[in-house]
């Protein structure tokens, strides 16, 4: 009976390790981003509907709002993240509007599950100037597509050129780590 009792503390300590690793796991997994989301997602598919489109567009620029998010709720209200951060809710305001307009369902805003916070700056620069590459080559992919409606085109391409400024912001607070 001794013996038993003695080993109880090392089958919890094992549970608790268990547990642990467990919960590493699934927290780890919240920050991979599907492959069939935002600026990723549309990358890679070679049918893209106009509601695809949207979707594929709306994530993204839900992507970019929490990304900001994390990043000012860590280092403070600071340039340019914080004036980004206003542009992509303008970005998402014109998406909708077209949601609106040709009457298809606009996705659940789950973008905060797939964001992590950076442990520098430097980071946070590299995150902008990453999103904002993907941002831009999407929009161009999405604005060559025939079936998409020419209104739609001219939301997307001026979100693409927007995006043009955005990743001149960042590619100049990165330089200051270089």
């Amino acid at each position: 009976m001794e013996r038993k009792l003695t080993r109880l503390p090392n089958i919890i300590i094992m549970g608790f390790l268990f547990l642990f690793a467990f919960y590493n796991v699934e927290a780890s997994a919240e920050t991979q981003l599907p492959q069939n989301y935002g600026a990723k997602g549309a990358l890679q598919d070679s049918s893209i509907t106009l509601e695809k489109a949207l979707t594929y567009a709306i994530q993204d620029e839900h992507l970019a709002q929490a990304r900001y998010d994390t990043i000012i709720a860590k280092f403070g209200s600071i340039r340019p993240f914080a004036q980004i951060k206003s542009a992509e809710q303008r970005h998402i305001s014109a998406l909708l509007s077209l949601f609106e307009k040709y009457k298809i369902k606009v996705p659940e805003d789950n973008a905060k599950l797939y964001t992590k916070e950076p442990g520098s700056l430097k980071e946070a620069f590299q995150s902008g100037v990453v999103g904002e590459v993907d941002n831009i080559a999407m929009y161009n992919k999405l604005t060559s597509i025939s079936d998409i409606p020419q209104d739609v085109k001219v939301v997307m391409k001026q979100l693409g050129e927007a995006s043009q400024n955005h990743l001149v912001a960042f590619k100049r607070g990165l330089s200051q780590y270089q």
